[in-house]
């Protein structure tokens, strides 16, 4: 089969080259007396024209030519920029009517020769692109625009057209397509995951990694809402939130999500979403850049589980252990001063003072203890540890601090009990100190399904810019929010203060 066809193209082409050799015949064969009799059916007016014509023509950065099909060489034309293009003189060029063709490079000519003889078979104008090799040797593409004109009685007239020089733009499309490789092998190679999306946050484009993360192959995404795989209600409305806004104000945004794979099976990625404009700014697509950091997110909430254990553990044997022992020692010293001052009242005060001493360790211990354990092991413990640390406020600062819950809030899970707590001990503490409060309420409720702890305050209120503070408070209770599922809120009240929430699912507890 191949065969056959490469038989059946080399028979086009040496019929295309005969044809072509025959017009050339023709063109180069023209007598004087025909010449002659065509020229003597043309007045001086119309030789006047076709000059003024021809001068016209030579003002244009482009080889134009033109030539009779029953005239010779002669009468031929082509513009002097075939010099400045080539390097032929217009004479070198026109003395040898086929030069053209012997110039047009190797790999062009078979389809230069189809195109042409279908422009003289069938008159259909030729408008393609070729190589042609200079003098020097230098190859210059030419975007080519002929057309046959015929008599009025339909036979062959002559051919005119231009020839525009696009060396300058193939080099820059090559350069171009270059560009665009390379940017693509990094894109898919690069081990983030890279998704392409519109102003309206459909998919574009999807690298590999997003493939390998995600199971799902391009065609299977192309044209869908990125947040179509985000499992959780609040994860979508937060990435169509990021969508909108950056086309708003162009500014990068980060956020995470859960990402549920062909195989049903959740993925944590972390985005960081920024515009694409135009070359004007106008927004054109959003590239969301991600990082799959379930593996992360797992150890980190492994860690901190171990270290809740390990605080749990230390607090227990510091309040069962050496709590207990010094309350011995505490109580075994009271009956030894009691006896000392029944025969010695210098003594009985050393060992007063001795009772005294044992009782604040006792009750450093205790400190010690509710620190590293501040939430009991059972379902009220976060609603006792918040009673317990509003309390401790109010005596502490002297100022209003209230726990407020109207139906109990029972979390089963001490690790995600304790983590709500620190959030609450973080924010209190931040109100009093930068945001000098007089007033405090932390609040727990639940409702669907979601629990919420909110620390409302008085105070000067947290400045516009909190999300670029370089505080380690914040971006603690943020950590610790996302280890428990939850979402941190930071927000000015519209009065005066600060309002600190934390929404988490109960599920989890």
């Amino acid at each position: 089969m191949l065969q056959e066809r490469g038989t059946a193209a080399d028979l086009e082409l040496k019929q295309a080259e005969s044809l072509l050799e025959g017009l050339a015949g023709v063109f180069s064969g023209w007598s004087g007396e025909s010449g002659s009799a065509v020229i003597a059916e043309h007045d001086e007016n119309a030789s006047n024209i076709e000059a003024k014509y021809r001068a016209l023509l030579e003002q244009i950065p482009a080889v134009v030519f033109m030539a009779y099909l029953d005239r010779g060489a002669s009468e031929a034309y082509v513009s002097p920029e075939i010099e400045a293009a080539l390097g032929y003189s217009r004479e070198e060029w026109l003395e040898d009517p086929v030069r053209w063709y012997e110039r047009i490079h190797p790999d062009d000519k078979h389809r230069w020769s189809i195109e042409a003889a279908e422009m003289f078979l069938s008159g259909k104008p030729l408008r393609s692109s070729y190589r042609v090799i200079a003098r020097d040797g230098r190859v210059v593409w030419f975007h080519c625009n002929a057309r046959m004109v015929r008599r009025p009685d339909g036979q062959p007239w002559f051919i005119h057209g231009v020839a525009f020089d696009i060396s300058d733009l193939k080099d820059t499309e090559r350069a171009l397509q270059q560009e665009r490789n390379f940017v693509a092998g990094i894109l898919e190679t690069v081990g983030a995951l890279v998704t392409v999306l519109d102003q309206e946050g459909r998919i574009v484009r999807f690298n590999r990694a997003c493939e390998i993360t995600t199971g799902y192959a391009l065609d299977e995404v192309r044209g869908k809402h990125i947040w179509d795989f985000f499992p959780l209600p609040e994860e979508a409305a937060r990435a169509a939130s990021v969508i909108a806004q950056l086309s708003a104000d162009l500014l990068p945004q980060d956020y995470q999500s859960h990402w549920i794979t062909r195989q049903g099976t959740s993925r944590l990625i972390a985005w960081s979403s920024t515009l694409l404009p135009d070359s004007d700014g106008t927004p054109r697509y959003i590239i969301a850049t991600g990082i799959d950091i379930t593996e992360r997110e797992q150890l980190e909430r492994a860690l901190l589980e171990i270290s809740a254990r390990e605080q749990q553990r230390i607090g227990q044997d510091l309040h069962d252990g050496l709590g207990q022992h010094l309350t011995g020692i505490a109580f075994m010293a009271k009956v030894h001063e009691k006896k000392l001052a029944e025969t010695n009242a210098a003594d009985a005060a050393d060992a007063a003072k001795l009772v005294r001493l044992v009782n604040q360790a006792v009750h450093k211990t205790r400190e010690l203890a509710r620190g590293l354990f501040p939430v009991m092991s059972d379902a009220q413990g976060l609603m006792s540890a918040l009673q317990m640390w509003a309390s401790e406020m109010r005596d502490i600062y002297g100022v209003s601090c209230s726990f407020e819950c109207e139906t109990p809030v029972l979390i089963h899970d001490v690790a995600v009990a304790t983590h709500l707590y620190h959030i609450a001990q973080e924010a209190v503490n931040n109100a009093i100190k930068h945001g000098d409060a007089q007033r405090i309420v932390l609040r727990l409720t639940t409702e669907d399904g979601y629990g919420s702890l909110h620390i409302v305050d008085d105070g000067s209120g947290i400045p516009d810019d909190h999300q670029n503070s370089q505080g380690m408070g914040l971006h603690i209770m943020s950590y610790r929010s996302a280890m428990i599922g939850g979402r941190l809120g930071i927000s000015r009240n519209r009065e005066r203060g600060t309002t600190v929430s934390c929404m988490f699912p109960l599920s989890q507890t």
